[in-house]
């Protein structure tokens, strides 16, 4: 027959809980006198850094072209089916551009596989974070929104040609 084990008896300061109170209040004082990192949001600003991912963003060159060649690689990877491009064809060195490039950011999740996919680099995650809409047509970006000057995106295409 197997003997049952039996159970550690409690001293008296096990049983009343006593050091455990103590441990957790001081852990609670401790903190309580800590600097505070809460951040004021709408009067102070985060500033993300190269690595944070925002909203999608086409890239705009500077001498006004867009990098897109409307390959579709991005609409196709998206696992949300967040963007619709159409190709149009044109003379120019480049054969292709996206004569409408919109991005559903109701339906984006934000997890960067466009971003990934593209082999020009016409499609980054940018550091907006701010996104509110108050009718469900705002929140259909159209090239308008999306086009973005490369100057402004140089941290985020530095950080991911670090992984090439």
């Amino acid at each position: 027959m197997a003997k049952k084990k039996r159970m550690k008896d409690l001293t008296l300061w096990e049983r009343i809980y006593l050091p455990e109170v103590a441990k957790g209040l001081s852990i609670t004082l401790q903190n309580m006198f800590r600097p505070a990192f809460t951040m004021e949001y709408p009067e102070v600003k985060f500033m993300p850094q190269g690595s944070y991912r925002g909203r999608p963003v086409l890239v705009l060159e500077e001498h006004g072209g867009e990098r897109c060649v409307a390959c579709g690689l991005c609409s196709r990877v998206c696992p949300a089916l967040a963007i619709e491009i159409q190709a149009g064809e044109t003379d120019r060195e480049k054969e292709r551009y996206p004569e409408k490039f919109e991005i559903n950011m109701l339906r984006c999740i934000f997890c960067g596989l466009c971003e990934e996919v593209c082999p020009e680099e016409a499609i980054v995650m940018s550091k907006d974070y701010e996104l509110a809409f108050t009718k469900r047509e705002d929140a259909i970006y159209g090239k308008d929104k999306l086009l973005v000057p490369v100057a402004e995106l140089q941290d985020r295409i530095e950080f991911l040609r670090s992984f090439k």
